[in-house]
């Protein structure tokens, strides 16, 4: 059975590999449009610092950091979980019975469906992380490192976690892409900044309703060791809660998609 799944992946990334190669001047143009996005997005973070030299005690090069380790995170997510964001126009073309008849899983099946997956985000992600950890002078340790991976990991499940419950409430509600994009919205926005600097609902916002703090925040603070801020006492441990919470809400999420499988009849009925 595993390797029958292997096997599938495999396939799946050979066709999508191809794909961007059929469409060279696609590819690069993507390419390019990914150096952009972020760039203006760490070029906004320059100007606002330019404005406020600190951020509760987080001066540019620290927020660039932050920036850059839900980066890496965030496109992990993206290279290998980003169709689950389709499962909603499946249900509405009335396509997503096919994966229900084939002898895979279907949530494997919607993340391995032949498409185009860019892996080009990703790898701008790690380039810049590189000047990120280089800027903020990060100390390399054995605790250091396995805390990155276990925050990129984690990050990264987290991230999918929360598509995935948003992507499964289309067995309810047909069409939910107003309620994604916000949620997406929400995470591209706030985690750019320390979650010190917002008030009370948007921390708890941000740290419990939706983790997305666990994805940067918490462990860029014990990485920079910025457990005392203005105001706001951070606890080490919880940069290294991250793999966990992930592992939670990948486990609820899924229950939750479960449920939605036994609860879907089709668009048609």
């Amino acid at each position: 059975m595993v390797s029958r799944y292997l096997s599938t992946y495999r396939e799946f990334w050979r066709l999508n590999t191809l794909t961007l190669l059929e469409y060279k001047a696609n590819f690069f143009i993507w390419f390019v449009f990914t150096i952009i996005y972020h760039g203006v997005a760490i070029g906004t973070i320059w100007i606002m610092m330019s404005r406020f030299p600190l951020m509760n005690g987080w001066d540019w090069r620290q927020v660039f950091f932050l920036y850059a380790l839900w980066m890496v995170a965030h496109t992990l997510n993206n290279t290998f979980f980003f169709t689950v964001g389709n499962v909603g126009e499946h249900v509405r073309e009335g396509d997503f019975d096919r994966f229900l008849v084939r002898p895979l899983d279907p949530l494997f099946q919607v993340l391995s469906q032949p498409g185009q997956i860019w892996p080009d985000e990703l790898a701008v992600a790690l380039v810049f992380f590189a000047f990120a950890q280089g800027a903020v002078h990060l100390q390399w340790t054995a605790a250091s490192t396995a805390l990155l991976l276990l925050a990129f990991t984690g990050g990264a499940l987290i991230d999918f976690a929360v598509q995935l419950a948003v992507a499964t409430l289309s067995f309810w509600v047909i069409r939910l892409d107003t309620l994604r994009w916000v949620i997406m919205s929400l995470e591209n926005d706030f985690t750019r900044y320390p979650l010190s600097i917002y008030n009370r609902g948007v921390r708890i916002m941000l740290a419990y309703v939706f983790p997305f703090a666990f994805m940067n925040y918490f462990p860029a603070t014990t990485l920079l060791h910025k457990t005392a801020e203005a105001g706001y006492t951070i606890n080490p441990a919880l940069g290294w809660l991250t793999p966990l919470v992930g592992a939670a809400w990948f486990a609820a999420a899924y229950a939750f998609w479960r449920a939605g499988l036994n609860r879907y009849k089709g668009t048609g009925s």
